[in-house]
């Protein structure tokens, strides 16, 4: 049996048993405890708290994302540490009042659907045995079954429909070469039909309905899931009366997935503003296709917003997809007067990126 050690975390005062071969944070999450938290798997540093009081082991937190001389400070990062004893630790606690938030719990999913909807991207409809409550722009773990390829092991992938589908969830999930979760399992062996176990919801990442602010939200890759999600709450289940503005980056329209949908949303409500951009692919090149070159902007994402906005003083952001692309996105709103507490923002790490040491000095740590 394992052994049982009570967790309290400060300075909210609140204490957790702990039990199994669970994080710090899973516990936490489990208990309606809301602590900080990102990847969920060491890398991005988002959970990192101080410890107080008691033993912990740090498990395989990145040494990039936990330093060393952290670690003799009494740091830790509470998605990959697990205790050695009752433990006090402290942890910055700032969700929003009027944002509630699920527990996390576990699910039985069904594979219902699996289609190609850009270059190295597939989208997942996946079919709950039971509802889960949820906010617009948080994600779910997925456990990987064990294989010839490896032991089971866990991904996490964002949720791209509304909290009003409560029991049929959409994931995008990119190819990434040699993956565990993604050539190993999803891209190759996934079927329709196929049944997996599932957790969540995770994620502070979410749509703030009680603001009417013009929204400036910028996507890349599959970092466009949760803010899909988001737009279809707003738009259409909730009472968001602000503008919402959608830049979209991609190097070329083939990677670049539901252009389609946005263009009708867009045509739907007056409200929303749709700007898909090419990085490397041209006006011409596009006509020389047979395609529309004006239904695109060219450039950089961030380019097109710093042309298209003298200033963003008032509005809000919401950032996400690969870590570089968010810095960049971050600096250029910056730049046109958006304070940082009006960002919002998650980075899309892999499990390679932990190895990797990637890091962003403009994200709160």
């Amino acid at each position: 049996m394992s052994e049982s050690f009570v967790v309290t975390v400060e300075p909210l005062g609140r204490q957790v048993v702990y039990r199994g071969d669970q994080t710090i944070l899973d516990a936490c999450l489990r208990a309606g405890v809301w602590l900080p938290h990102s990847c969920t798997h060491g890398t991005c540093a988002t959970c990192k708290s101080e410890v107080l009081d008691g033993d912990v082991d740090h498990s395989d937190a990145s040494s990039f994302a936990l330093m060393d001389f952290e670690r003799d400070e009494g740091k830790l990062l509470t998605c990959c540490a697990t205790p050695r004893s009752d433990v006090t630790i402290e942890a910055e606690i700032d969700i929003d009042e009027d944002i509630e938030m699920a527990p996390v719990e576990d699910y039985l999913g069904t594979l219902v659907e699996k289609s190609e909807i850009a270059k190295d991207t597939l989208r997942l409809m996946v079919e709950l045995v039971r509802d889960i409550a949820f906010n617009a722009g948080q994600y779910m773990k997925f456990t990987v079954p064990a294989s010839q390829s490896g032991a089971a092991v866990d991904r996490t992938w964002s949720i791209g429909s509304p909290p009003a589908d409560s029991r049929r969830l959409e994931f995008h999930v990119r190819m990434v070469p040699g993956g565990r979760g993604t050539a190993g399992w999803v891209f190759d062996g996934l079927a329709v039909g196929d049944t997996f176990s599932m957790s969540g919801p995770y994620g502070r990442f979410v749509l703030h309905t009680g603001e009417d602010n013009h929204t400036i939200m910028v996507a890349g890759g599959t970092g466009l899931a949760p803010i899909k999600a988001m737009l279809r709450h707003g738009l259409k289940h909730a009472a968001y009366g602000g503008e919402m503005s959608l830049y979209q980056g991609g190097r070329s329209r083939e990677w670049l997935d539901d252009v389609d949908y946005f263009t009708a949303l867009a045509r739907e409500f007056e409200q929303f503003t749709y700007r898909p951009c090419l990085s490397e692919e041209t006006a011409e090149e596009v006509a020389a296709d047979g395609g529309d070159p004006t239904a695109y902007a060219y450039g950089m994402v961030t380019d097109v917003i710093a042309a298209d906005h003298a200033s963003l003083s008032g509005c809000k952001g919401y950032l996400c997809g690969p870590p570089l692309m968010v810095e960049a996105a971050l600096k250029t709103l910056m730049s046109k007067r958006l304070f940082p507490r009006d960002i919002y923002r998650e980075e899309f790490f892999n499990a390679g990126d932990k190895a990797a040491g990637l890091n962003s000095p403009l994200i709160k740590r």
